[in-house]
Parts: structure tokens; C-alpha cells; sequence
């Protein structure tokens, strides 16, 4: 059957936008990247709804999925550090040859914590309702948002994002939060209904409310912000419960 074949090529869809967004960063075109990551976004999000709409899940679609956002999500935000931090520091050209102009790796730190994240959540049961540490999709928005304030320099910002001692602070605090022991909930819902779903629709007037007050760029960073201290919050006040490992 067709159908089958369906979800796979969304999730395809959603791997080669990584690769174009990949392009784009090398190759100095990054006004691009937003809108690549915007489809691999989609794809991610409407490749599981359409298996379970189909009915036609499988530990296939289940790997290609995870090895799709590895690259859309783990490599790309890594690949968006390393060109800020290159830009903080005016490197144009590396040299493996000169250490001083490889400090951008720095930036691929997330990109390693997030394959370590993506190999916990195919292992951890934990993980069907909602998210134990920050989500890849999520961490990529956040630092697509720092990139978009520091190309439009948005609100005057563009000399607080592009500095060493921030972005490396950032992608270290990325990286931790990948792995963290903190439930965070999903963004997917299950159903139609308000029950099971408040928290995702509050948290949808929220995001409705930050893009009304705050430029593009600067939402995407802040509206993460606020998912995480919201999940912290809601953990702390025992509506997010962190179960006990299971892998």
C-alpha cells in the first residue's frame, strides 16, 4: 500500500531541509535557514500525526524519524553556534591548521548532546506523553532565534548574542538541558479535547502572545525560554511528574 510509504517521505522531507539548511550555513546564505527549518518543523510534527491517522506506525518509521532529526535538529543548531560564534570572533576562513579559529566547534557541543538525547528518548518509555529534558525541535527554535536577532540585530541585541562568552555559555547550557532529569511537556496533542490539553493550550495563548509583542526572532528565543521555566515550574509544583528511569 502507498499509504504506508507516506509519513517516511515526510520524515525524508524533513531530513533533506536539514541538509539545505546545512548549505545554507556554509555556504554564507543563512537568510535561508529559517525557512528550512520551518518545513523540517512541519515535517517533524505531521509525520507521526499521519501514522497514527493511517494506522500505519512502525519501528521503521520510529528510527528514520530519530536519524532525520539528528541532522535537522542536532546538526543544524551546532552548525547555527559555530557560524555565531565564527562571527563574534570575525573569523571568515577556518584554518585546521590555526587553533584559534577552531573555538566555533565549540558550538557542536549541542549538536553532541543531542545525539545522546535522541539515543535515551528510542530507549526510554518515559517519553510517550511528554519529554525528560529539552527537546531537540525545541533547543534548534531557540538558537534559530539568537541567529535571526543577530542577522536583524533586533531591538539594538545583536552585540549581546554575538559574544564568545554568551554563546558559549548558551551552548553549554543547551547541552545540559538536552540530557536534564526535568519532565517537560509535549507540544502534540492526542486529541481534540480540552482535557489532557490545558497546559499545551495555555501554552498556545502564551506563544499567540509573544509573537504580538515581541519581532519574529526574539519570540522564537523567548517563547522557549518560557516552555522550559514553565516545565520546571509545573515539575516543581508536582504537575509534571518525573517517573523513574527505565533504560
Amino acid at each position: 500500500m502507498i499509504k504506508k510509504y507516506i509519513p517516511n517521505t515526510v520524515t525524508l522531507s524533513n531530513l533533506l531541509c536539514g541538509c539545505l539548511a546545512l548549505i545554507s550555513i556554509f555556504t554564507d546564505q543563512v537568510q535561508m535557514v529559517p525557512l528550512f527549518i520551518a518545513i523540517s518543523l512541519l515535517a517533524d510534527y505531521f509525520d507521526g500525526l499521519l501514522a497514527r491517522l493511517l494506522k500505519v506506525n512502525s519501528p521503521m518509521g520510529r528510527e528514520l524519524d530519530s536519524l532525520a532529526d539528528m541532522v535537522s535538529f542536532g546538526v543544524v543548531p551546532g552548525a547555527m553556534l559555530f557560524y555565531l560564534i565564527n562571527e563574534a570572533k570575525g573569523i571568515e576562513v577556518v584554518d585546521f591548521q590555526d587553533f584559534s579559529t577552531l573555538v566555533g566547534l565549540i558550538g557542536f557541543i549541542v549538536t553532541l548532546f543531542s545525539c545522546v538525547r535522541l539515543a535515551k528518548f528510542n530507549l526510554d518509555t518515559r517519553q510517550t506523553e511528554g519529554f525528560v529534558g529539552l527537546n531537540t525541535p525545541a533547543c534548534t527554535i531557540f538558537v534559530l532565534g539568537l541567529l535571526l536577532i543577530a542577522l536583524g540585530d533586533i531591538y539594538g541585541m545583536r552585540l549581546t548574542v554575538i559574544n564568545e562568552v554568551f554563546l558559549y555559555s548558551v551552548s553549554i547550557v543547551l547541552s545540559y538541558l538536552l540530557i536534564a532529569e526535568i519532565p517537560m511537556f509535549s507540544f502534540k496533542f492526542k486529541s481534540l479535547e480540552l482535557k489532557g490539553n490545558k497546559i499545551r493550550v495555555s501554552f498556545i495563548l502564551v506563544t499567540i502572545l509573544c509573537f504580538s509583542i515581541f519581532k519574529f526572532g526574539a519570540a522564537l528565543s523567548f517563547i522557549i525560554l518560557c516552555y522550559v521555566l514553565i516545565s520546571i515550574v509545573l515539575w516543581m509544583g508536582g504537575m509534571l511528574k518525573r517517573e523513574k528511569r527505565e533504560f
